[in-house]
């Protein structure tokens, strides 16, 4: 039986440290499902893995797109499942991680037979994002589909449009579509999550925020201000530092305005991973050592 171990946690917890940790452990390669990390001119805003930490373990789905292509969760199941066939044929065990709980899940456990996107459907949704802001798709989705509302990235415009398009065509909310059942997966999953307080996860994140502008976030949204209506870029930590280009906030008022974001996505990354199944829970202290001792006696 071959296994994929599936590393799940908020954000700016270790998740990367310890996949790549694992990875040389059993001597295997690591698939990101960390959708914001496709995308190869947003590396200081997503946390890109380092060069070094990328040249310790072959990782694959990093920066493999641009911010002007067109990407859906059923494309990456397709080409995680193609590329999983192909690492499989010479490791019986690899590695996935990444904070996009809905890629994540829909590796693992597949993704429903939902219909193409309804054109005019997408017209309409658009119309409404570009009239009216995103808040009154975020308030149709909490009507008509509260479990989804609790989980998804209110943020991500192209999550909303996507989730109200398949309540218009088939009449279920999404959460019913996604729960229907699936194509059975011919590997084993292994999930393995980072468990900590949650005073501990803000207190990264707020730390994380602060190393991301150190390093230059500010100079690679400039470098996107141009972009800024392409649905990638409608993201924690680039869209707050648009509106204090436009001279609408302070730098300071919009990098605490990141951290808050943040945080708040993490809280739902919370929320989702602890209603995943068989979830191995590790203590973010000794991830590691907890995590290896665990596979040594599953493996």
């Amino acid at each position: 039986m071959k296994r994929l171990i599936s590393v799940v946690g908020p954000t700016g917890i270790g998740k990367t440290k310890l996949a790549i940790e694992i990875a040389k452990s059993q001597n295997t390669e690591i698939i990101s499902c960390d959708s914001r990390q496709f995308y190869k001119e947003m590396k200081i805003g997503t946390a890109v893995p380092l060069d070094e930490e990328l040249a310790e373990v072959p990782h694959h789905f990093i920066g493999n797109l641009s911010i002007d292509d067109y990407y859906s969760i059923g494309q990456f199941e397709k080409e995680a499942l193609d590329k999983l066939d192909e690492l499989f044929s010479s490791h019986d065990v690899v590695v996935m991680v990444g904070g996009s709980g809905m890629y994540e899940k829909a590796v693992v456990e597949g993704m429903n037979d939902l219909p193409e996107a309804d054109e005019d459907n997408q017209k309409l949704l658009q119309f409404i994002f570009e009239k009216e802001g995103i808040e009154p798709l975020q308030n149709l989705l909490k009507i008509l589909d509260p479990d989804y509302y609790n989980n998804v990235d209110l943020e991500n415009p192209r999550r909303l449009f996507r989730s109200l398009d398949i309540i218009f065509q088939t009449g279920k909310s999404y959460t019913e579509n996604l729960d229907s059942p699936k194509n059975k997966r011919n590997f084993e999953t292994i999930r393995i999550g980072i468990d900590a307080p949650r005073e501990v996860i803000y207190d990264r994140i707020n730390r994380r925020v602060d190393i991301m502008m150190e390093q230059g976030l500010l100079e690679e949204a400039k470098g996107l201000l141009s972009h800024r209506d392409k649905v990638a870029l409608q993201t924690v930590g680039y869209t707050e530092l648009f509106r204090y280009m436009d001279d609408e906030w302070t730098l300071d008022f919009a990098i605490e305005e990141i951290k808050k974001n943040s945080r708040r996505y993490a809280k739902r990354q919370v929320t989702w991973n602890k209603k995943l199944v068989d979830v191995n829970w590790v203590n973010y202290e000794n991830s590691v050592e907890e995590s290896l001792s665990l596979l040594h006696k599953i493996l």
